[in-house]
């Protein structure tokens, strides 16, 4: 071919951020090519924002250039840089219809990838040729892949490193080869190339130093300086799709989500399992005849088909909760929940009536709750949230329930501090675990310390000791709280001045004592049998079981329980025994009288 016979051809940016053009012209050099100034302002702002076309069609520029210092072609400039208006409107085809000009004013074929291009092309009347994608990287991302890989990750200057295994059980395996910046860029721009021209994948984010894509069923994150210090590729695939039955869920946990679990979080730590969880759950809810979609980012879910999966619309998630609001679903799973705007969608489709399965990040179950603190009205959460689920090691490990009521926080004692608090309890055993609740201008997530089991005889015992002096009877209450029952005359000589004996009694046995004012029956005698070792006093059977108060004469000495036998037997060696040993030496009246 002369040179008056050769073609001139001018590019697109379609054909230059996929690396199609250069291939195109092995088969056609020598050639005249002539580059629209458009499209290098055009992969000049990518790369300055830093997205992965941008950098990909620096590459292919640099290839065109390389091949004209070769002599394999005649490189050329054309046109005028855009305008900013048109670099941000590049989108509606502002920078195609430059490039079509520049084709029209040098009589240039107009090579593109693009099917809409072409399309405008041929209707102005401008020579075009389209091409098909093919593939000219030598490596793609699935070849690090084997069936039980979870999650690849590849770096420059290190071997790649691969995780095998299944979520709570894995190794780290390492590849061979040191990976170069160069072997990277080609394998990162085949992964955007592929999304771009395959309607099951999606570049989901591209910004400055950062690339999301759904290539298939591949999540991919591809980072960059200044965003990591070297290009990076972290590919996360699913190994596995698991239903309800393979988590062997007890009966009464199936019957809530059956039943009654509408506001569920499943939480975990990365890589646990919580998508493998949810995906179950959402494939249970559409057996069952329940209306399911979804909100990703991206859209990585492996659901059935009947299950609709939407990402945020114009990059707002809340314009994606209007749509749902509207399409009205009956569970939606919100995969995953990380910021404010996130917080509040899922509160406002919850609260509208829709079933939410939200995915969370935490350390602990309680953790996921506490994320929606501050964040949305504390009597809200009880509505928007009534299940959590915690997965660790691809396995349910902790499930806990929400319920709302009034009373006063464990810990406390006093009536008027009662108030409005949410209870966090474990589903299983209902024991409450977390108290949340307003103290001051602070929302609190409180613990719940397990009460020890108290040595109540210890307690008894001790109190004996110190008020031998003071006739009393002692009971302790469903609360956990002790009464101290004493006559009317010895309360003052209980309390103490300024209230320090009780005080003291109080700090001794590590529980709160409330004294009451005791009451007496008429009194009656009561016979006396006196040994060396010990002291019965022959009450009567009628009375077994029965509290009653031992006096001397009309002195209150002390309280007892009646055996089944109808006898008080009290030591001879105690206090209670030694005063009563003497006063019946003394002759003195012993009396009883029920309480």
């Amino acid at each position: 071919m002369t040179k008056e016979t050769q073609e001139t051809y001018i590019p697109d940016t379609s054909v230059i951020v996929d690396g199609r053009f250069c291939q195109f012209l092995k088969e056609k050099t020598p050639a005249d090519v002539v580059v629209p100034e458009s499209l290098i302002s055009e992969i000049e702002h990518q790369a300055n924002e830093g997205r992965s076309i941008g950098f990909t069609g620096l590459e292919e520029l640099k290839r065109l250039r390389k091949m004209s210092d070769d002599g394999k072609i005649s490189l050329n400039f054309t046109g005028k840089r855009p305008t900013e208006w048109q670099i941000k409107r590049a989108k509606s085809g502002e920078i195609d219809e430059l490039i079509r000009q520049s084709a029209l004013e040098t009589s240039s074929i107009l090579v593109t990838g693009d099917f809409i291009q072409k399309s405008i092309a041929e209707i102005k009347g401008i020579r075009v040729l389209y091409l098909e994608p093919i593939q000219i990287f030598s490596r793609q991302i699935e070849t690090f892949f084997t069936d039980d890989t979870m999650s690849v990750h590849l770096k420059e200057g290190t071997k790649p490193r691969m995780k095998v295994g299944r979520p709570g059980v894995w190794n780290l395996e390492y590849g061979t080869a040191v990976l170069d910046r160069d072997e990277l860029n080609s394998i990162a721009n085949d992964i955007v190339e592929r999304a771009r021209n395959d309607n099951r994948s999606l570049i989901d984010m591209d910004v400055r130093g950062a690339t999301v894509v759904q290539l298939k069923n591949i999540r991919i994150i591809i980072t960059r300086p200044p965003v990591s210090d070297g290009v990076e590729i972290t590919a996360v695939r699913p190994i596995t799709k698991l239903s309800l039955e393979d988590y062997q869920i007890g009966e009464s946990l199936m019957k809530r989500f059956k039943d009654r679990a509408e506001g569920i979080l499943v939480s975990g730590k990365p890589g646990a399992g919580k998508s493998t969880f949810v995906q179950a759950l959402a494939e249970y809810y559409n057996s069952l005849g329940k209306v399911v979609k979804t909100i990703e980012k991206p859209r990585d879910l492996q659901v059935s088909q009947e299950i609709t999966q939407l990402t945020p619309l114009e990059g707002s998630i809340e314009k994606t909760g209007d749509i749902l609001l509207l399409e009205r679903p009956d569970y939606t799973v919100f995969d995953e929940i990380r910021v404010s705007g996130d917080f509040s969608t899922y509160s406002d489709l919850r609260l509208a009536g829709v079933g939410m399965l939200g995915v969370i990040h935490a350390s602990r179950a309680i953790d996921a709750m506490q994320r929606f603190v501050g964040k949305i009205e504390l009597g809200l959460i009880p509505q928007i949230i009534d299940t959590i689920i915690y997965i660790e090691n691809g396995g349910i490990k902790d499930v806990l329930d929400l319920s709302y009521s009034v009373k006063i926080p464990s810990g406390m004692s006093e009536e008027d501090l009662a108030r409005p608090i949410i209870e966090i309890k474990d589903f299983f055993t209902s024991v409450v675990l977390y108290e949340i609740y307003t103290f001051g201008e602070q929302v609190v997530v409180v613990p719940v310390k397990k009460r020890q089991k108290r040595d109540m005889k210890a307690v008894v015992n001790h109190i004996e000791n110190e008020l031998y002096d003071v006739p009393h009877k002692i009971d302790v209450d469903d609360s956990g709280r002790l009464k101290l029952y004493v006559p009317e005359q010895y309360m003052g000589e209980v309390i103490g001045k300024g209230g320090g004996r009780v005080k003291g009694l109080e700090q001794d046995i590590g529980m709160p004592i409330d004294i009451e004012e005791m009451n007496f029956k008429a009194s009656q005698s009561v016979g006396a049998e006196v040994t060396a070792n010990k002291i019965n006093l022959h009450v009567g059977s009628e009375f077994k079981d029965k509290e009653v108060e031992v006096l001397v004469e009309d002195s209150p000495l002390f309280i007892a329980r009646v055996s089944k036998n109808g006898i008080i037997q009290v030591k001879a060696k105690s206090v209670q025994g030694r005063a009563l040993r003497k006063a019946i030496s003394q002759g003195q009246k012993v009396r009883y009288s029920i309480i």
